[in-house]
C-alpha cells in the first residue's frame, strides 16, 4: 500500500507485509514438519510484486534447506475458480505431492472445498497458505487448512494512515519510506490470540500491536 502527501508526485511510505519474510517462513515451517515430501504452489498472478518477493526467498530457501523438493508451481491469479482447476490439474497430472502452498485464502478455502469432495485432504495433500481472514481461521480450527500466516489488511490500512498522519503533523518528514509489518503465524496455539492472528476488522488491538512494533507513532495517539 502506497501513501501520498498532498503532492501527486511525493510519495510518503510503502506500507506492506514482509514477503521475503513470509517465503522463509513457510519453507521453514514445511522442512522442519515434513521432511521428505513434496511441495506444490499456486501463487496469486505471477506478475504482482509481492508474489515475485515471496517466491524469490521461498525458492531458493526449500533449496537451500534441501528437505522437500518444489515439483510445480502455477499461477492462481488470485481467483478460486482458477485455483480449484490448477490444484485439480496437478493432481490430474500425476504430480506426486502433500503440501500444497496456495497464496491466500480465499484461493484456499475453494481449493479445500475440492480436496474435500475428493476425499484428499489431509489425505495426503494438507493445505498451506497465508492472510488469517475470518473464514480462513474457521478452516484451520477445523482443522482443512494445516499453517497460515497473520496478514491484515485492517491494521496494514491503520499503520498507513498513521504514516501520512506521521507525515502531514511533521511528525516524520521522510519520504519514500519502506514500512513492512510482521508476519505472525497462525497455530492451533496461536489461533486465539489477537496479537498473533491479527483481526481485519477494527479492533484495540491495532493500537497495542502499532506502539510495539512501530513506537515512532506512539506521539499521534
Amino acid at each position: 500500500m502506497w501513501v501520498r502527501s498532498q503532492s501527486d508526485d511525493d510519495i510518503v511510505a510503502c506500507i506492506d507485509f514482509d514477503w521475503e519474510g513470509m517465503g522463509v517462513n513457510i519453507a521453514n515451517y514445511i522442512a522442519e514438519n515434513y521432511p521428505g515430501e513434496n511441495i506444490a504452489c499456486i501463487m496469486g498472478l505471477f506478475e504482482h510484486v509481492p508474489v515475485q518477493m515471496f517466491r524469490k526467498t521461498f525458492e531458493a530457501r526449500v533449496k537451500e534447506l534441501g528437505k522437500n523438493e518444489i515439483v510445480a508451481i502455477r499461477d492462481g491469479q488470485y481467483t478460486p475458480t482458477v485455483a480449484v482447476d490448477q490444484a485439480q490439474d496437478l493432481i490430474e497430472s500425476g504430480y506426486e505431492f502433500s503440501n500444497l502452498f496456495i497464496f491466500n485464502e480465499e484461493m484456499a478455502a475453494a481449493v479445500v472445498r475440492m480436496l474435500k469432495t475428493r476425499g484428499l485432504l489431509n489425505n495426503p495433500i494438507r493445505v498451506i497458505t497465508s492472510n488469517g481472514a475470518p473464514y480462513g481461521i474457521e478452516l484451520i480450527k477445523e482443522g482443512s487448512i494445516d499453517y497460515s500466516i497473520s496478514t491484515s489488511p485492517g491494521w496494514e490500512g491503520f499503520v498507513s494512515f498513521l504514516a501520512l498522519h506521521a507525515y502531514t503533523q511533521g511528525v516524520i518528514t521522510d519520504l519514500n519510506q519502506q514500512i513492512l509489518l510482521p508476519n505472525t503465524p497462525i497455530t492451533p496455539e496461536t489461533i486465539d490470540d489477537k496479537t498473533k492472528v491479527v483481526p481485519w476488522d477494527i479492533d484495540p488491538v491495532w493500537i497495542d500491536l502499532t506502539r510495539e512494533y512501530f513506537p515512532q507513532y506512539n506521539s499521534l495517539y
